[in-house]
Parts: structure tokens; sequence; C-alpha cells
């Protein structure tokens, strides 16, 4: 091979080479983008699920309780007839935070075991130059576009249903998408940690979800349960998330403090949640 051949070959090589390290280097900085990007196409696969619980369920949920039950309890106890609003108004804020609940129970769970055990592409994507903690951060990228989009849609709803008497309810969409981040963070690292699923994700809706919903003042005021249980509210995020979200609506009167325990609590459950996942799937992941 002449020397000419030579030079065009090393070149060639050369740029391969820095080629690759510009694309690693590039990897490394926007993994997490690239991440969420993988399960937004994910996603496309159910996008009509997507949208028809989006739509579906505001739709299902406020008709259903909030203006066939609300017509009930109004018309016994008057239109100031729980905190002195509206049934409907009372309990719209409580299923907006319970439908980002609802999203954070379907994306944080079974695609986490998709991604370690049954399609293990977490794998693949740790052996690239995308670091283990960038999968859980894209993630929880994608899980909250999503939670975005179910939140906005349903408080469109609220709107046409007349559910939203205060002038800052809008707000209320950000303290429900933390709400179901925050919940959801918990149940990904709680995910992560899971070998094979033999019930325990079930047992989750049934066991934790399910009593959550039903004891968090979400379909009456918390102080109507037996002292006994009323702490099941006390440390359940969505209890945090609804009366926040209550402020915002229709101007629930609560002191100050208060509303910054609710939005301390929900971000502490966030960080908490969020950095275990990430320390079990850099465990998983570089054993």
């Amino acid at each position: 091979m002449s020397n000419f051949q030579h030079g065009v070959s090393d070149s060639i090589r050369s740029q391969t080479l820095a080629a690759a390290v510009a694309a690693a280097a590039r990897t490394r900085r926007y993994g997490s983008w690239y991440v969420a990007e993988h399960r937004f196409r994910v996603m496309r696969s159910y996008t009509q699920t997507v949208l028809f619980t989006a739509v579906g369920s505001p739709l299902v949920y406020l008709y259903a309780m909030g203006v066939g039950l609300a017509s009930l309890v109004d018309g016994n106890l008057g239109n100031g007839a729980v905190a002195g609003v509206s049934y409907l108004a009372f309990l719209a804020p409580a299923l907006l935070a319970s439908s980002a609940i609802a999203v954070a129970a379907e994306e944080f769970t079974y695609p986490i075991m998709l991604g370690f055990k049954w399609n293990p592409t977490f794998f693949g994507m740790n052996a690239s130059s995308i670091q283990p903690g960038q999968i859980i951060n894209g993630i929880v990228i994608s899980v909250a576009a999503r939670m975005l989009l179910t939140c906005t849609i349903f408080y469109i709803f609220m709107l046409v249903f007349g559910a939203v008497p205060g002038a800052l309810g809008f707000v209320a969409v950000l303290v429900a998408l933390l709400t179901g981040l925050a919940f959801g963070a918990l149940v990904m690292a709680y995910t992560a940690t899971l070998k094979d699923d033999t019930g325990q994700l079930a047992m989750v809706q049934r066991f934790v979800i399910l009593p959550m919903t039903l004891f968090s003042g979400t379909f009456f005021p918390l102080d109507v349960l037996p002292p006994y249980l009323q702490w099941i509210g006390w440390i359940s995020p969505l209890w945090h998330g609804t009366e926040l979200s209550r402020v915002f609506a229709y101007g629930l009167p609560e002191p100050i403090w208060l509303s910054l325990v609710h939005v301390l609590y929900l971000a502490a459950l966030l960080t908490i949640g969020w950095i275990w996942a990430r320390r079990i799937t850099v465990r998983r992941l570089n054993k």
C-alpha cells in the first residue's frame, strides 16, 4: 500500500474516531434527554390509551362524581355544601391530583420492570455513554410531560364544568404535577428494587393507592374521619396535593405555614424517591 493510501486510511480512522468521541461526549451530556425521547417513542405505541385516559377520565369523573353526586349533596346541604363552596368545586381539585397519581402509578411501575427485567433496555442504554442516573432522569422527564398533558386537559374540563371559582386555579395543575411526581418517584424507587413481579405492583394499587384515595380528603374533608384514620391523610402525598390545589382553585382558607408544609413535604418525597431510584439503578446496572 502506498504512502498516499496509508495517509488516506489514517485520516479516515482519525475522522471516525473524532466523530465517535464527539458522539459519546454528546450522549454523556444529553443522555437524560435521549432516554426521555426513547420513552416518548414508546408512548407513541399506546397514544390512544394516553389520549383516552386524559380525555375520558375528567369527563367521566367530573360528570359522574362532580355533577351527578354534587347535585345530590348541594341539593341537601346548599351551594356552600362543603368548606363553603359547592361540592363540585370541592371535589374537582382532588380529582385533578388523583389523575396525576394515576399516571404515576402507570408509568413508574411496569415500564420500570420492563427496562430492568422483561425487555432489559436499561442495560443496553448503560452499555453506551448513558449513565444509570440519566436513565432515571429521562424517565422522570417523560412521565412529567405526560402528567402535565393529562392534568392540563383535566383542568380544561374543570373550567368547562365551572369547577374553578378561583382566579389562580391554573396553579393547581402545577400542584398536581408535583403531587404525582412525589408519589411516583417513591413507587419508581420501590419498583427498581424488584427482581420479579410476583404481585407486588398489584398490591401497591390495592393497599397503597386505593386507601390513599379514600382517606386523603378526596371525597370529604379529612377532619370528618375518626382521629385514628386521619394520620393516613397526613402522610399521604395526595392529601397534601389536594389541600394545596384547593387553596388555589377556590381559596380554601389555610395558614401560609401549612401551605409551605405541603410544598416542602411533596418536594422532600420527590427528592428522596428520585435519589433512591438513581442509587438502586446504579447498583443494578453496574454489577
